[in-house]
């Protein structure tokens, strides 16, 4: 298979269009647009046909440097190229003498995208429904097999990390680049390792934020790091005078808050502003929890927004549960996030070894586990989940607050790739570090140094003190404590 892989490669860089000048939205100049035209599945080259499209930012230098920098989006289900504004504020320094180069994956973006509905644009009751869920995947799947570029139900498993990084692999090659620098974030860590794994002579240099393991098993690791970064928020609480001040009782209001549900309640929906009468469920109040845990400026205001819905208000915490789904970048694809997930992820969630979250239990892993049983699934090469020792550097980021990639499994991840590899940990991060204060200087330095013992010898002790946002305290809850 790795020979006709490698056959297919070599004939498909060959349908690169040439690049053309175009505009991406946020951008304010002017970019270099290209489209690769690749086989579905590699093993049926004169079978059905995607387009990879990717978006090349030109250094500024006339003396560019050969290697560009690529960008490989999270999720599953991010596009690269929606990403491009933010990125290449963080890129800026290393866009000055290397191209900077955003793929989006295949199932993403304009690649190929396997898009579903945004459910939260759907009612709170609608949000409520235990079966919505699942009921909307469904309904998913029966709408991107009417798409041009899915001729059968199986043609959804040729969306797999191993595919798309042969796709990225052929757009290195229609960019006569030897070799590349690799920037992955979140769920791109797995696909930067994966691209490491078939094709370590093309790379240079790579930095993983947020690491992501090809053998992680996300259904079941989301239950067990989203409590310890739930109880973590929960005993910082406690420590914090403001905070323990204003909530002194949280942990019990939060205990209290799971045991009455579900009930009946109503709220102003987050997007339209409308009152809504509904059923609130555990699993709904869990997933407003969830995901401001991933920043923790936004994870400030969860204590408030737990104590607010214990007392009967709930506002805070349904639109908070919005809040991060809602930012530009963050809508994932998830026909393509359930198409790597159930090939990648669900065929070792039996044997996983982490213990649900107390609080978080097994909800997720349920859906995981029932929706794949419907979803068709990709081969994985048995290889795909193995991390060898790696010969050029790798940069490994990870937040202390992260209730997705902790750095529990970024250090598992360094020991694995042996000495080449820095591991940096900054303690009061959540979900993404390479934004944060002055590590984008970190890694400039590290992707430009010109000798490997220099880029790891790196020094990051510049965010180690970065604190944890102070909780968010309401005026009227703080004027009362003053009284």
């Amino acid at each position: 298979m790795a020979g006709v892989a490698l056959c297919a490669l070599a004939g498909h860089a060959a349908h690169a269009q040439p690049l053309t000048e175009c505009r991406v939205a946020g951008l304010r100049h002017n970019v270099q647009c290209g489209v690769l035209q690749r086989a579905l599945d590699p093993a049926r080259p004169d079978g059905p046909k995607i387009d990879i499209h990717y978006v090349v930012a030109p250094a500024m230098a006339r003396r560019k440097l050969p290697d560009p920098v690529f960008l490989l989006a999270g999720g599953p289900g991010q596009s690269a190229i929606t990403l491009a504004p933010n990125m290449l504020a963080l890129f800026a320094r290393l866009n000055n003498r290397r191209d900077i180069v955003f793929v989006d994956q295949r199932g993403t973006g304009k690649s190929a995208p396997l898009e579903c509905g945004d459910p939260q644009r759907e009612s709170l009751a609608e949000q409520a429904d235990p079966e919505r869920p699942f009921k909307r995947l469904m309904e998913c799947k029966a709408a991107l097999l009417k798409l041009p570029y899915i001729n059968a139900p199986g043609d959804l498993g040729f969306f797999t990390t191993t595919l798309a990084m042969q796709d990225l692999d052929a757009v290195r090659q229609a960019l006569g680049a030897e070799r590349i620098n690799l920037v992955g974030a979140s769920y791109g860590t797995r696909a930067t390792l994966e691209y490491a794994r078939q094709f370590p002579q093309a790379v240079r240099r790579s930095v993983i934020d947020g690491v992501a393991p090809p053998d992680m098993v996300l259904p079941a690791s989301f239950s067990t790091d989203g409590q310890a970064a739930f109880d973590k928020l929960l005993a910082d609480c406690e420590r914090e005078p403001a905070c323990s001040k204003a909530f002194p009782t949280l942990r019990a209001e939060w205990a209290a808050l799971l045991a009455s549900l579900p009930r009946a309640v109503s709220a102003a929906h987050p997007l339209t502003g409308l009152p809504e009468r509904f059923t609130l469920t555990r699993e709904m109040v869990l997933a407003a929890v969830r995901g401001p845990l991933y920043a923790p400026a936004f994870a400030a205001a969860l204590p408030a927004a737990i104590s607010a819905a214990a007392q009967g208000r709930f506002e805070a915490l349904v639109g908070m549960g919005s809040l991060m789904s809602s930012r530009k970048g963050a809508q994932l694809a998830i026909g393509m996030h359930f198409s790597v997930v159930c090939a990648e992820d669900l065929p070792l969630l039996d044997r996983a070894s982490d213990k649900p979250g107390a609080d978080f239990g097994v909800d997720q892993a349920t859906l995981y586990r029932r929706a794949c049983a419907e979803w068709p699934r990709g081969a994985v090469p048995a290889a795909f989940y193995s991390v060898a020792a790696t010969a050029s550097p790798v940069l490994l980021l990870s937040g202390g607050l992260d209730p997705a990639t902790p750095p529990r499994h970024g250090e598992r991840v360094a020991k694995l790739l042996g000495a080449n590899a820095l591991h940096v940990v900054v303690p009061n991060a959540g979900h993404g570090v390479m934004s944060l204060g002055c590590m984008r200087d970190v890694i400039y330095r590290f992707v430009d140094a010109t000798d490997d013992k220099d880029a790891l010898a790196v020094d990051a002790a510049c965010v180690k003190g970065i604190p944890r946002p102070p909780a968010f305290v309401p005026i009227d809850v703080a004027g009362s404590a003053s009284k």
